[in-house]
């Protein structure tokens, strides 16, 4: 685990008092705030980042927070914004003896409106709990993730988390219609609405959507959200050239169109990983192995219609591209495919010691030329033999999940800057989904100009003149 501590000669906070604690009871209560067993809150769940934490506070609402906040502004007290704590950045982890703000309390769906198609919550509501809510209502959530049973929508706002649906409903810049949120100064910016279209000068809601906590406390989110789709679909395909991955892809957007929900590659040895952690059979009961995997998902309201278009578009591929190929018959089924995507993350720790994960976004023609030269990289630089580097992602929109397999722990300096060089080369961002965090502050100039930097950290002094909410994060 890396211990990460900025309490240096650029730490400009206040070191938290017996007194500070004191008034953090007062306002709260004692048992919202906690000074022992903090764990859980000053580690990120990965265990790669740990940091000093001398309290965590829990108000239950926006008022609570204010006062925290405002509190805090006078002391000059850091605070990290948390919610489910499931980032991949170290975003949510404090790094030089912050208190964490946690918005767990904050768990109530306020409203539902299954007419508009709009939810209102708070930030601490797991989102699995929000999907089970609106499910009875013929809704759910515009947002698919794999830590959706711990992940909190506040959390997911704050980081604009994408996902599998991403390909489907878009990201939550899209989806979000109205926030509450607390400034560092400790104003209430109430910029709940649940109108889908509402053109009064600058949208304010959309600076806080991805901004890590940085900018403020998200307390309430309202949501559009979509109806829930009767018909669901799942096929694997396998190619044995990317250059056939990419065509079957086209191909599908051509064919499937509107019924699309999700298209997700991995290559040949992160599904041989993902299938010896969990001990399933391969899908491929023909004895087939290809090179690369192809997920496709299709979402609509005709069970008959969309099995027409999903048996028409794979009878077409298997005379093209494809080699080999499976539609889930049943439910069982169904979640034995998303089991061999979903399970490769978790797999990669039976096969190194030391793994590195790279979430990045390029256009699709350079995605699987990335874990090509990676590995060739390591390879000259490491040693032959010595890393394993896989591909997997959501190819529908260009977000390629880079994994570094190895038990050497010497790996990182010959991967970075090298890869966010090579991305800035081709057009890639260094994050597609996951954030900047603590992680990538450093690569963050190679996704944006200097000046676009410069206007960020302005912003920043507006929300928050003495830089106490999440420091040293994102900018």
């Amino acid at each position: 685990m890396l211990r990460v501590s900025l309490r240096t000669a650029r730490w400009a906070h206040a070191k938290v008092t017996d007194a500070d604690i004191a008034a953090f009871k007062e306002i709260l209560g004692e048992k919202n705030v906690l000074t022992e067993d903090l764990d859980k809150y000053s580690k990120d769940w990965l265990g790669k980042y740990e940091g000093e934490c001398p309290a965590v506070v829990k108000p239950e609402d926006a008022e609570m927070t204010s006062k925290i906040m405002k509190y805090c502004n006078e002391k000059n007290i850091a605070v990290v914004p948390q919610a489910g704590n499931t980032g991949l950045v170290g975003g949510s982890v404090p790094t030089g003896g912050e208190i964490v703000l946690s918005v767990e309390k904050m768990n109530t769906i306020t409203s539902i409106d299954g007419i508009s198609r709009v939810v209102e919550s708070g930030a601490g509501v797991v989102l699995q709990s929000l999907e089970d809510a609106l499910l009875p209502h013929n809704l759910t959530v515009p947002l698919d993730l794999a830590a959706k049973g711990s992940c909190c929508i506040g959390g997911n706002v704050a980081t604009n988390a994408g996902g599998i649906r991403f390909l489907r409903y878009g990201s939550l810049h899209q989806s979000v219609l109205g926030l509450r949120v607390v400034t560092a100064t400790g104003d209430i910016l109430d910029l709940r609405n649940k109108l889908p279209k509402d053109n009064t000068g600058y949208d304010l809601k959309q600076l806080f959507i991805g901004s890590e906590g940085t900018l403020g406390i998200i307390t309430d989110v309202v949501l559009q959200v979509p109806s829930e789709m009767k018909s669901s679909n799942v096929a694997l395909l396998g190619c044995e050239t990317f250059d056939g991955v990419l065509r079957t892809m086209q191909h599908a957007r051509s064919e499937l169109g509107e019924i699309i929900s999700a298209l997700e590659f991995a290559d040949a040895r992160s599904v041989e990983m993902s299938l010896s952690h969990t001990g399933n059979d391969h899908p491929f009961a023909d004895g087939e192995r290809p090179k690369y995997y192809l997920l496709i998902e299709t979402l609509g309201s005709n069970e008959d219609h969309d099995m027409e278009k999903l048996g028409n578009f794979l009878d077409d591929v298997l005379s093209k591209d494809v080699v080999t190929g499976t539609i889930a018959q049943d439910g069982t089924q169904t979640k034995n495919l998303w089991a061999v995507r979903e399970n490769i993350t978790v797999s990669f720790k039976d096969f190194g010691k030391h793994n590195l994960k790279y979430d990045v976004s390029l256009p699709t023609s350079d995605f699987y030329k990335c874990v090509e030269d990676t590995q060739a990289r390591l390879d000259q630089e490491v040693g032959k033999g010595e890393c394993d580097v896989v591909g997997f992602g959501h190819i529908g929109d260009g977000n390629l999940h880079l994994n570094v397999i190895s038990n050497n722990p010497n790996v990182s300096p010959s991967m970075e800057p090298w890869l966010y060089e090579w991305l800035t080369e081709r057009g890639g961002s260094v994050s597609a989904e996951h954030g900047i965090g603590l992680m990538k502050r450093e690569a963050l100039k190679y996704s944006k100009p200097q000046n676009a930097i410069d206007y960020m950290k302005q912003l920043k002094k507006v929300f928050d003149p003495n830089n106490i909410l999440n420091p040293f994060k994102v900018i």
